[in-house]
């Protein structure tokens, strides 16, 4: 037991640091699955994979609560919405009224923008769940995805070196802009791509400064993940031992504590520098991965 406990609390170090650096952590908890075996049920560890990013999705809720909670009770006269009209009767009147006085309407909105940008995700990732579990969660295509992202980080920052943004704040995110963003994000159905990776690079692409990238990719992650996290546990059902559920419970909670550190982290690194570090990295991690599929090492 005492092995477990070790092995879930390392799972959930990887888990935090990996989900928010754009170096794949699907991906890196695949590879240390072959090294740090729980010693549970395929169909566990498959759940346990995915369910275990719900600490760190409370990590982004913590750390940016005051700008995505929409609403205020304080007894203070706010300032209109955008739909605000003295003459507006019936029920859009009353929703007017409600509007005006307990919500934060630009918040509101961003969180609108964050829906359209999970819609990709929920047309193309519902249907084809199954069949990537079934053929792309291996070593071999965490691998490949590592070198091929890796490659591209560094092309993308050595293009993106001269150019001004067009977006240097969330607020500034257009309609267009978080659909593109979502549709970047499917591309992180595929094991070692990285789910960050992918919309920060979708991101940078479209004009976002790289800052307003990742914290847009922070956002967008509470639903898209939370969702994941859900189908994951339907599929899995509640028939929980004791041990699996300790063990998914601490899983989570380390992946919290270590995500506070690392998202606070990445923001103030990628004030004063770029992604081709991380693009690096990838290659280098994604190649020994291969070497050693190759060798037999990993299977």
């Amino acid at each position: 037991m005492i092995i477990t406990i070790i092995k879930t609390i390392l799972l959930g170090i990887v888990e935090g640091i990996t989900e928010w650096l754009p170096i794949s952590s699907t991906g890196h908890l695949i590879l240390f699955q072959h090294i740090l075996n729980l010693g549970m049920s395929k169909a566990f560890v498959s759940m346990f994979d995915v369910v275990i990013q719900f600490g760190a999705i409370m990590a982004v809720v913590v750390i940016y609560f005051k700008r995505l909670w929409p609403f205020h009770t304080r007894k203070h006269e706010p300032a209109k919405t955008q739909f605000s009209n003295p003459k507006t009767e019936g029920a859009a009147g009353r929703f007017q009224r409600f509007a005006d006085r307990y919500l934060y309407m630009d918040k509101i909105v961003l969180w609108l923008k964050i829906c359209v940008s999970v819609i990709p995700a929920i047309l193309i990732g519902f249907p084809l769940n199954d069949w990537m579990d079934a053929h792309l969660y291996n070593p071999t295509v965490v691998s490949i995805m590592l070198i091929l992202y890796g490659i591209l980080f560094i092309v993308i920052e050595n293009w993106n070196k001269t150019r001004e943004p067009r977006v240097s704040k969330v607020s500034r995110i257009t309609w267009k802009d978080a659909l593109l963003i979502g549709i970047f994000q499917c591309l992180a159905m595929i094991p070692g791509t990285s789910r960050s990776g992918a919309t920060i690079i979708g991101g940078i692409l479209i004009g976002l400064s790289r800052t307003t990238a990742a914290e847009y990719t922070f956002f967008l992650a509470i639903p898209t993940m939370l969702g994941a996290s859900v189908l994951k546990l339907a599929k899995f059902g509640l028939g929980f031992t004791s041990i699996e559920a300790a063990v998914l419970l601490l899983g989570c909670v380390v992946s919290f504590v270590v995500s506070i550190f690392v998202i606070k982290f990445l923001m103030n690194y990628i004030r004063q520098h770029d992604f081709k570090v991380f693009g690096w990295y990838r290659i280098v991690l994604g190649a020994l991965v291969l070497i050693l599929g190759i060798a037999g090492v990993l299977s």
